[in-house]
């Protein structure tokens, strides 16, 4: 059966609120948490950017849910304290953490003032660095010279197995080269279901056993214009193309190109709706996948009313 999960969006909401949401969340029928990991939100509207690491200690003290983060190691973090700071959570929370990694947006990873890279040499330095932190889970002392530098690292504390490595697709080409190495894929599920079917064909035909998470960016509300709107408010600056955004450092950048676009343009990232049928129907579009797990991201500010409503009418119909 296919998890059914929250979306713990940091860029939009303080770490103090997010803690109430997932344990919200638990309480009506969400069984799994997908953090986002950001310095920077996507735009000044958003407005917030809590530290996903301090903040999952004590969501998984405070929950039973499983959780996850999109990590990009090798920038802003060395990859051997991820290693470490994944293997502590592990440890302390046996099976309740999984960590997902991608080469990256500069938006977050630009603070260090280290070159950004094209895409192909990112790739290449996320391998680097997911093979150094798989060593060290394996209790090795690890010494590596090459896009990363680690010199004599060793992790005393480890769990009694690492946690899953997924890998982060926004592409078919990713999705195939990450079927070599990653444990399991995490992608987005937008409103076009050919593109999304072409990455998970794309992951399966060469990993056909490996668990896909699929994301799903919604916008509910019982009126749908303001659906519309606050869906648009808070999420068009994400809705801009993928290469135009490599180039972008700061909120203020997505938020002035993301203006420019029409606020219909939501639609076609975002499944916006107010009828909680048409919701669950897209959403069993992504059950047809087969796939191991869906994260619904509601991207508009009322996450009570979501949670709250989707654990009452429409969990209960993708459950059975």
């Amino acid at each position: 059966m296919t998890t059914l999960g929250y979306h713990a969006s940091h860029e939009q909401f303080a770490p103090s609120k997010l803690l109430e949401h997932v344990q919200l969340a638990e309480k009506h029928g969400f069984t799994e948490v997908l953090a986002s990991d950001h310095f920077h939100p996507w735009s000044q509207r958003q407005g917030e950017s809590g530290h996903v690491w301090s903040w999952l200690g004590a969501a998984l003290a405070s929950t039973d849910l499983t959780y996850g983060t999109v990590n990009a190691p090798g920038y802003r973090y060395h990859p051997a304290v991820i290693a470490q700071a994944a293997g502590t959570l592990r440890e302390m929370h046996p099976e309740r953490f999984w960590l997902a990694v991608g080469s990256g947006q500069q938006l977050n990873e630009g603070i260090t003032g280290e070159h950004w890279p094209v895409k192909r040499e990112r790739n290449a330095r996320l391998r680097e660095c997911v093979d150094v932190m798989r060593r060290l889970w394996d209790g090795e002392t690890v010494t590596h010279h090459g896009r990363i530098t680690v010199e004599e690292a060793h992790l005393y504390t480890r769990p009694e197995r690492p946690p899953p490595l997924i890998g982060a697709a926004q592409s078919a080409e990713t999705a195939a080269w990450l079927a070599e190495w990653a444990d399991g894929m995490i992608t987005v599920g937008s409103p076009d279901r050919e593109a999304l079917a072409e990455r998970i064909d794309a992951f399966r035909e060469r990993a056909p056993d490996k668990p896909v998470c699929v994301k799903s960016e919604i916008a509910y509300d019982p009126d749908e214009t303001v659906a519309l709107q606050e869906a648009a408010d808070q999420w068009l600056s994400n809705c801009l193309p993928g290469p135009v955004t490599q180039e972008l450092r700061r909120p203020e950048q997505y938020g002035a190109l993301g203006d420019q676009l029409p606020v219909e343009e939501i639609t076609n990232h975002v499944n916006v709706s107010s009828d909680l049928n048409q919701h669950t129907e897209w959403l069993k579009e992504l059950l047809d996948f087969e796939v191991d797990t869906v994260i619904i991201h509601n991207v508009t500010p009322k996450q009570t009313q979501f949670i709250e409503t989707f654990g009452e009418a429409v969990l209960p119909e993708l459950s059975g």
